[in-house]
């Protein structure tokens, strides 16, 4: 597969500012991957696609707020900070990305809050523009961690952010930091949100419980990785960054049982699609992990443990599209995207759901 045949026109307007008033009733595209059927939800109704004993698989990450505003020493040149992963923890290393990039250097100070209470010394120089700090700090871990969260924003995606400006808006609101999260987030660690798990609400967790659908968690902080640009036109010659992941024993003994019981895996996004096939053994078979993955999956390719999907409507050329595509089936997913366009669904993290069904 080439880069070039994962274009779609997608019209600006298209893609979401805010998310639904409730989050059960997104709008749902649902695809049968097997007809390349489609049909037109809510997302409420995904219920009646699943059965007794049939098991949903969510990501149970938490975002925290990474995007810092900060000044950089003598010149007080405003520096935006997005803080990617904790590399260390006794010395407070992060690895971030800067900018504008041009205006740092190894041994420039940064300075945070409005009364400059936290300090960070830019110590190595990792990529063009990413970097590592190291927060100078007396305080204790859980202290400093508290702090420097409280001057951090709720990590919108760029497109989220860029349209909101435009049309003169604040580009993150207050509500941002509890739409932008799932209800079931309980291990913080990731920089964006898995926005399939989104559409979920209490009510319709309650009425998956009634009706016999089981419910079960991985967890996989999703990093910028997954949205960045892709700069070749031959897709085996891409590189993702790695994601920390961990899937325990109970989970995979429970999808054994779903499996063995003849009844259907679903995973709740490409980051828990990803991450199930991650740790699949030669036989077939997954097993317990904690640790990373860098898989990149794109089609063809053949899946082994979840047989449905749901996911958000993605960009042109992104890799989530691309697994999207892989799972069900190229040219179905396509003329679904361009099915999506025409009847004015709204793509992105807070946009509209797919469900592709056997």
């Amino acid at each position: 597969m080439k880069l070039s045949q994962f274009k779609f026109k997608l019209p600006e307007e298209l893609i979401a500012q805010y998310p639904a008033n409730h989050r059960d009733e997104s709008r749902m595209l649902v695809l049968h991957r097997k007809t390349g059927a489609i049909e037109h939800r809510i997302f409420k109704d995904i219920l009646e696609y699943f059965d007794e004993g049939d098991l949903f698989l969510f990501n149970d990450t938490k975002v925290f707020p990474a995007r810092l505003y900060g000044n950089k020493e003598k010149t007080g040149a405003n520096i935006e900070v997005f803080l990617l992963r904790e590399l260390n923890r006794d010395l407070r290393y992060w690895d971030v990305l800067v900018e504008p990039a041009r205006k740092i250097r190894i041994g420039n100070k940064l300075y945070f809050g409005n009364d400059d209470s936290i300090v960070a010394e830019v110590i190595d120089n990792t990529t063009s523009r990413g970097r590592t700090l190291r927060f100078l700090c007396d305080s204790d871990y859980e202290t400093f961690r508290t702090n420097l969260f409280a001057l951090g924003e709720t990590p919108l995606p760029s497109s989220i952010m860029s349209l909101r400006e435009k049309s003169g808006k604040p580009v993150v609101e207050p509500d941002d930091a509890e739409r932008y999260q799932t209800i079931f987030a309980a291990h913080e660690g990731a920089v964006a949100v898995p926005a399939a798990g989104l559409h979920f609400s209490r009510e319709l967790l309650k009425r998956m419980e009634i009706k016999g659908i089981e419910r079960d968690f991985i967890t996989s902080h999703i990093s910028l990785g997954n949205f960045k640009d892709i700069d070749v036109e031959d897709l085996t010659k891409h590189k993702m960054d790695s994601e920390q992941m961990a899937i325990t024993q109970r989970v995979v003994d429970r999808i054994d049982a779903v499996h063995e019981a003849e009844r259907r895996v679903c995973a709740i996004g490409t980051d828990v699609m990803r991450a199930l096939e991650t740790v699949v053994g030669t036989n077939g078979h997954i097993k317990a992990y904690d640790g990373w993955t860098n898989k990149f999956i794109f089609p063809p390719y053949d899946f082994t443990v979840a047989n449905s999907m749901v996911t958000n409507l993605h960009m042109p050329y992104s890799t989530l599209l691309m697994l999207s595509a892989a799972f069900g089936g190229y040219e179905y997913v396509m003329a679904a995207y361009n099915e999506a366009v025409k009847e004015g669904y709204h793509f992105g993290d807070y946009g509209d759901a797919m469900l592709i069904v056997d």
